[in-house]
C-alpha cells in the first residue's frame, strides 16, 4: 500500500507543479494574478477559515500550529481538485468561462507524539490567466483591435514543524521556497494595411523563500473546547528578473525591478460543543499597500478578509452512515489587493465530508459561489466545486507477536 501511496504523490506532485492555469479572470492581468488562500478543501466549505481551526482529521497548511494536532500513529496525505464556472458581465456583453485544475498536495505525519509533528506540501499562490479583446475606431480611417493575453502564476512547495506544549499552547513555522513565471502579452492589430502591428511582451520569473509563523491556544472544558490562534509573515522581497520585450522589434525596454510580498497576520477564534458542532470566525490582513511592485510602492491594495464558518457533525460513532458525515456553511467578506476592483469579493460556500466505512479516509465537497466586482465596470460570478480526499495510513502502530 505504502509503494502505490508513494506512487501517487510522485505522480500528482508533478501535475501540481505543471498544472494548467485555474482562472480565466481578466482581473487576472494585474498584480501577481488570482491569489490562493491555501485553505484545506475541507474549510472551503466553511468560508475559507483555517487561523484557529484544529483537528486531527485535516491537513491544515494556513496555520503551521495545527499541525501538532495529527493522531500519533497516523500519516495522511490530501489530494485536491476543483472546478468552476464563471459569468462575466460589463458594457459589451456577457460571457461564459469554465476551467478546472489539481489543487494542492500536502502530508502530515508526527514525528515526536503528541510533541512534534511535520507537514511537507505543494501549494499554489496565484494564477493567471486571461485572453481579452477589444475593438476601437479611432476615426474612419484607422480601425483597431487590442489584445490581452496572460499565463503562468507561482508555485510554493512548503515544509513545516509545529510542537505541542503544556496540552494548551502550539507553535509552528512553515517555509516556503516560491518560483514561477508570468507573462503578459498587449498587442494592437489594425485593419488598415498601412498601420503595423504593434505589441509588447513582459515577463516575470520569481523566486523567494518566505517563513510564516503560527500559534494557537486551546482548552477543553467539559463538553466545550475553546481555540484562540494567530498567524504572522514579515514582508519579504522576490529573488526576480522582469523584462519587457517589444515583440514588433525584438527589443527589450529597460523594466522597472522590485517586488515584495507583503507581511500578513492574522487571527481566529473557534467554539466546539461536545465535537459535533464547532464554529469558527478569521481575520487575516495582507499589507500589499507598503510594498513594492514594478518599482513603486502604493500600486497594491491592503487586503483584509473576514471568513465565518460552521461545522455539524451529529455523532462520533453513529450506526447510521448520515450520523458519521459533515455538514459545513460558510461565508467571506474581503477586500481586493488589485486597485481596478473597488467593490468587496463575497462568498458563501456549502459542503460535506463523506468518511468511507472500514478506512479512516474522508472525501470532502464543497460548492462555493463568489462574487467580485461592480456593475459599472466587471462584474463575476462564479461557481467552483472542489472535491479533496484526505487519506490516513496507520504506519506507527507496533504490532505483537
Amino acid at each position: 500500500m505504502r509503494k502505490y501511496l508513494f506512487f501517487i504523490i510522485a505522480v500528482v506532485t508533478c501535475a501540481v507543479v505543471h498544472a494548467q492555469n485555474n482562472t480565466s479572470s481578466p482581473y487576472s492581468r494585474f498584480g501577481y494574478g488570482e491569489l490562493s488562500d491555501n485553505i484545506p478543501g475541507a474549510y472551503r466549505a466553511m468560508g475559507g477559515v483555517g487561523v484557529a481551526m484544529r483537528d486531527n482529521r485535516v491537513i491544515n497548511p494556513s496555520n503551521p500550529a495545527s499541525i501538532s494536532s495529527c493522531d500519533s500513529m497516523t500519516f495522511m496525505f490530501d489530494l485536491a481538485a476543483s472546478g468552476g464556472w464563471t459569468n462575466y458581465s460589463d458594457a459589451t456583453g456577457t460571457r461564459n468561462r469554465g476551467n478546472g485544475n489539481l489543487e494542492y498536495l500536502t502530508l502530515q505525519l508526527p514525528l515526536w507524539s503528541p510533541y512534534l509533528a511535520f507537514s511537507a506540501g505543494i501549494l499554489p499562490y496565484s494564477h493567471v490567466g486571461y485572453d481579452i479583446k477589444t475593438a476601437n475606431t479611432v476615426n474612419e480611417a484607422c480601425h483597431d483591435t487590442a489584445t490581452y493575453v496572460g499565463t503562468g502564476g507561482f508555485t510554493q512547495v512548503y515544509g513545516g514543524l509545529s510542537v505541542n506544549l503544556f496540552n494548551w499552547f502550539a507553535f509552528g513555522a512553515n517555509i516556503y521556497y516560491m518560483f514561477g513565471d508570468v507573462t503578459n502579452l498587449r498587442s494592437v492589430h489594425f485593419a488598415e494595411s498601412e498601420y503595423r502591428t504593434i505589441s509588447e511582451t513582459s515577463v516575470l520569473h520569481a523566486n523567494a523563500i518566505r517563513l510564516r509563523y503560527g500559534a494557537q491556544l486551546f482548552h477543553t472544558f467539559g463538553q466545550h473546547t475553546v481555540i484562540l490562534g494567530g498567524i504572522f509573515e514579515n514582508k519579504k522581497n522576490y529573488n526576480c528578473n522582469y523584462s519587457i520585450i517589444e515583440t514588433t522589434t525584438a527589443d527589450t525596454v529597460p523594466a522597472p525591478q522590485g517586488f515584495d510580498l507583503p507581511m500578513t497576520y492574522g487571527v481566529g477564534l473557534t467554539y466546539c460543543f461536545d465535537q459535533r458542532l464547532t464554529l469558527s470566525a478569521d481575520m487575516v490582513t495582507t499589507d500589499w499597500a507598503k510594498v513594492r511592485y514594478a518599482g513603486n510602492v502604493g500600486t497594491l491594495r491592503t487586503r483584509t478578509k473576514w471568513a465565518f464558518g460552521a461545522q455539524y457533525r451529529h455523532s462520533l460513532n453513529g450506526r447510521k452512515y448520515y450520523e458519521n458525515m459533515y455538514f459545513r456553511v460558510g461565508a467571506s467578506l474581503s477586500d481586493s489587493y488589485i486597485p481596478q476592483v473597488t467593490a468587496k469579493d463575497f462568498a458563501v460556500s456549502v459542503g460535506v465530508g463523506f468518511p468511507l466505512r472500514n478506512v479512516a479516509t474522508i472525501i470532502n465537497t464543497s460548492i462555493e459561489y463568489n462574487h467580485r466586482g461592480a456593475a459599472t465596470s466587471l462584474q463575476e460570478h462564479s461557481l467552483r466545486l472542489t472535491i479533496n480526499a484526505s487519506i490516513s495510513e496507520t504506519w506507527f502502530f507496533k504490532r505483537r507477536l
